[in-house]
């Protein structure tokens, strides 16, 4: 299902195709790739639509797992909820519902959305539809894949630290994170709680704006989320972009180690600044201290893991989980933890702990913090001068799946962990594709002030526009 959101409802409107046969054609599509790429939990077989006036009436579309679903399984891809069916809906399942978009199923990821290979979900690894030899990315594998493969227009997904826009990146599709609390979050389950954002995939930046549109305003169902700002950002993307200003941060663009795929990278990123300057968009190099973005993977991590222990202590397999077995409750939650959270989720949770015990928190848990308030005190001082942050998504292609673990190792690339600037600020934050490297796609990404999602998808929709690269699939022309 290569054609995108304004397309297809084209075609529903004119009668050139009906709704249960697209939802029917995406089911099948699943399915087909299913044993090949492993992007779903769930496939559904049965089509319910409610009707409505919205761009996504009929269209179908995809959810991460640790979104919940009133009768639908949502396992956030652990053993431990592998037998979970949710009582409610979250905000943005009944908001889609309710414009008339048709879910086809819920994708993998990993477990409790901690991690960024796409390897840790308890039904298995997700293959990048590029390369199956290659990592996908994540958390939001399944969600990227699915966008990357054809099978949906769009998808949603979550990003703590980068998981929607890095899977967007390695699979050749856009991914965009709106500013904190855009979109509402009840009903997604909670890894980091300062950090978890929803996200959109799509093929092209209209199709995120449009999806925006509709998700987007305030929930009293959680207190974090905005009012909304009132905008219609698809009327906004093709307003002019001349006398726009972005900066990119000179030390991520260090290749002291000659790295052949992050020279190409660089290029890349080179040229895009000539297409930036070619719509009126001014790009500037600016210096921030290499201790503090050095900083910025430690403190991702001490905060994630300490935030993400106290969240996930319901999953105890009394409160929540499969029953655990034993004769007193700590045997219980001993045993029902023990079996099901893999090796990751237990190693964060233990680090979490760490961090968490009274005499630790000064040191390690509020130093973290103060890490994430000196690099948003920077960001908020250089947004004064520049519209937003543009940078390459990532310091090099897909891994394969031999090459990169969750496990901290002595090679550290600022440029590979630079997205989570966008959690640290809450800023809204979006990958668009840019090229290939050895035949993979690469991306860069804007980040833009707070509460300003309309302008970083007006400049991401007038760059995707002067490049080559939007609305492809993956295996096609590249």
């Amino acid at each position: 299902m290569v054609k995108s959101i304004i397309e297809l409802n084209e075609d529903l409107r004119n009668e050139k195709i009906d709704s249960e046969s697209l939802f029917n054609q995406s089911v099948k599509l699943a399915k087909d790739s299913q044993k090949e790429y492993n992007p779903f939990v769930t496939i559904l077989d049965k089509y319910e639509k409610n009707d409505s006036d919205s761009l996504v009436n009929g269209i179908p579309y995809v959810l991460k797992d640790n979104i919940s679903t009133k009768g639908i399984l949502t396992t956030a891809s652990s053993n431990i909820l592998s037998n979970y069916v949710p009582v409610y809906d979250a905000t943005i399942y009944k908001k889609l519902k309710e414009a008339g978009a048709v879910l086809v199923g819920k994708t993998v990821l990993d477990e409790l959305a901690m991690g960024g290979t796409g390897m840790t979900g308890h039904t298995g690894i997700v293959k990048n539809p590029w390369d199956k030899s290659r990592q996908i990315g994540g958390s939001s594998a399944g969600s990227a894949a699915a966008v990357a493969l054809g099978i949906v227009p769009f998808a949603i997904g979550s990003d703590t630290g980068d998981s929607v826009r890095k899977p967007a990146a390695y699979g050749g599709v856009v991914g965009f994170k709106p500013t904190y609390g855009r979109i509402s979050r009840y009903g997604l389950f909670p890894f980091a709680s300062s950090l978890d954002h929803l996200g959109i995939f799509a093929r092209n930046v209209r199709d995120v704006a449009i999806v925006t549109d509709i998700v987007k305003g305030h929930d009293e169902h959680d207190m974090t989320s905005l009012p909304d700002d009132d905008k219609i950002y698809t009327k906004m993307l093709d307003q002019s972009v001349k006398g726009r200003k972005l900066f990119y941060i000179k030390e991520a663009l260090e290749n002291d180690d000659n790295d052949s795929n992050l020279s190409e990278i660089i290029d890349n990123f080179k040229n895009v600044i000539k297409k930036c300057e070619s719509i009126g968009i001014e790009v500037c190099e600016e210096s921030i201290s290499k201790e503090l973005l050095l900083a910025l993977y430690p403190a991702y991590m001490a905060i994630s893991c300490a935030e993400a222990t106290s969240n996930d202590a319901n999953l105890n397999g009394i409160h929540f989980g499969v029953r655990g077995e034993g004769k007193t409750p700590d045997e219980i939650i001993t045993d029902a933890r023990t079996k099901g959270f893999s090796e990751l989720i237990k190693r964060r949770f233990i680090i979490g702990s760490y961090i968490l015990q009274r005499e630790n928190q000064e040191k390690l848990f509020l130093n973290a913090y103060r890490v994430r308030r000196l690099v948003v005190d920077k960001m908020n001082e250089l947004f004064k001068k520049y519209d937003g942050l543009i940078m390459p998504a990532a310091a090099g292609i897909a891994p394969k799946f031999e090459d990169k673990t969750d496990k901290l190792s002595d090679k550290y690339l600022i440029l590979d962990n630079h997205l989570c600037i966008g959690n640290f600020g809450g800023y809204p934050s979006i990958t668009i594709p840019c090229g290939f490297v050895n035949k993979m796609p690469i991306a860069i990404n804007i980040t833009g002030r707070i509460k300003e999602d309309d302008l970083v998808l007006n400049m991401a929709n007038k760059l995707e526009d002067v490049m080559e690269y939007k609305n492809q699939v993956a295996g096609g022309d590249k």
